[in-house]
C-alpha cells in the first residue's frame, strides 16, 4: 500500500481502551518471565510462548473462515519479516538479555520503542508527523519512566556478559519499533489474520533456533508450564491481537504510548499487589508519564471529551 492510499489514523475511545489495556497486561509480564526462567531455558522461553500463542490465534482465524488479503496484494515477504521483528526476534532477545542485565533496564528499553518509532514514523507514515508538542510530550513521558524505575536501570549488574546483555535489550526494542511501522503499512487486510501469520513464521523461526542452540526442548514442571501456557495466551496471543488494531486504525506513534505504561503499571503492580515499598519519586514519575501523553495526544484527547459532551 502506498502513502497516497495509505488511510490516515483514527483515535478512538476503543483506541484508548485497549492501549490502557495493553499497558496493564504488558506491565505484569517481566515478572511472569523471570518466574519462567526459573524453569525453563532463554530459547525454549520463547518457543514455547510463541507456539502457544500461534495455536490460539490459528484457532481463532479457523473460525473466522481462514481470511486474509482484501485486496490483490499479496505481501508474504514483508509477513515473514513483521513475524521475525514483532515475535521471533525480540522474545529471543529479551529472554537471552535479562539474564544478564537489571529488570530495571530491560524496562527503560521497552519505553525506548516509542522515542524509535516517532522519527521512523514520521518519515514513512502519513498522518504521524513529528510535531514540536508531539516530541516534547514523549520526551516528557520518557523522562517519567527514567525516573520511575530509578538510578539502579542503569546500574552494573556486574555480570561479564552485561553489555550484551543491554544490546539484546535494545535490539528488542528496535524489532517491536521497525515491525510496527511495517505493520501499519501493509495493505488492507483482515487484522485476525495479521495477528497470525507472524506468529506462524516465528514459530518456525524460533523452534529450530531454539533446538539449535539448546538441544532438545526440557520437560519443564508443571508450574512452568502453566507459565508459558499464561505467556502464550495472555500477554502474546491476546495482546498481539489488541496490537494489531491498534496500529492498524491509530498508528504505532500511538501504539507506542503503551511503552510508557508498562513500567508505570509494573511498579504500580509491585507495590499494590507485592507489597514493595513506593519511592518518593513515584507520584512525580506518574504524574510526568501522564502528562506526556496529554501532550503528545491532545488533539486526540480534546476531540474525544468533544464527544463524550
Amino acid at each position: 500500500m502506498s502513502n497516497a492510499t495509505m488511510p490516515m489514523p483514527q483515535i478512538t475511545r476503543a483506541s484508548w481502551l485497549m492501549v490502557a489495556s495493553l499497558g496493564l497486561v504488558w506491565g505484569s509480564t517481566f515478572l511472569v518471565i523471570e518466574i519462567a526462567l526459573r524453569g525453563i531455558t532463554p530459547l525454549w522461553l520463547a518457543a514455547g510462548r510463541i507456539s502457544f500463542a500461534m495455536l490460539l490465534t490459528v484457532s481463532i482465524w479457523s473460525l473466522r473462515g481462514w481470511p486474509l488479503f482484501l485486496t490483490r496484494a499479496r505481501p508474504w515477504g514483508r509477513l515473514a519479516l513483521i513475524g521475525l521483528l514483532s515475535s521471533a526476534m525480540p522474545f529471543t532477545l529479551l529472554g537471552w538479555g535479562q539474564q544478564y542485565v537489571t529488570s530495571g533496564f530491560a524496562g527503560v528499553c521497552m519505553a525506548a520503542v516509542a522515542l524509535m518509532v516517532l522519527p521512523m514514523a514520521h518519515v514513512f507514515l502519513p498522518g504521524e508527523r513529528m510535531t514540536l508538542r508531539r516530541t516534547l510530550g514523549f520526551v516528557i513521558g520518557f523522562s517519567g519512566v527514567a525516573l520511575l524505575i530509578g538510578g539502579q536501570a542503569f546500574q552494573s549488574s556486574g555480570d561479564a556478559s552485561e553489555s550484551l546483555g543491554r544490546l539484546a535489550c535494545l535490539g528488542a526494542a528496535s524489532c517491536y519499533a521497525v515491525s510496527s511501522v511495517m505493520m501499519r503499512r501493509l495493505p488492507a487486510m483482515d487484522p485476525i489474520g495479521i495477528a497470525t501469520i507472524p506468529l506462524i513464521f516465528g514459530t518456525l523461526i524460533v523452534v529450530p533456533l531454539a533446538w539449535f542452540g539448546e538441544g532438545a526442548p526440557p520437560m519443564p514442571s508443571n508450574q512452568t508450564l502453566l507459565v508459558l501456557a499464561f505467556l502464550g495466551l495472555v500477554p502474546t496471543a491476546g495482546a498481539n491481537i489488541l496490537r494489531v488494531l491498534v496500529i492498524r486504525s491509530a498508528g504505532p506513534v500511538f501504539m507506542s504510548l503503551t511503552n510508557y505504561q508498562v513500567p508505570m503499571w509494573s511498579v504500580l503492580l509491585g507495590v499494590l499487589l507485592l507489597g514493595e515499598p513506593a519511592r518518593p519519586s513515584l507520584l512525580a514519575a506518574l504524574a510526568l508519564i501522564l502528562a506526556g501523553v496529554a501532550i503528545s495526544q491532545w488533539g486526540a484527547l480534546k476531540r474525544l471529551f468533544t464527544r463524550s459532551g
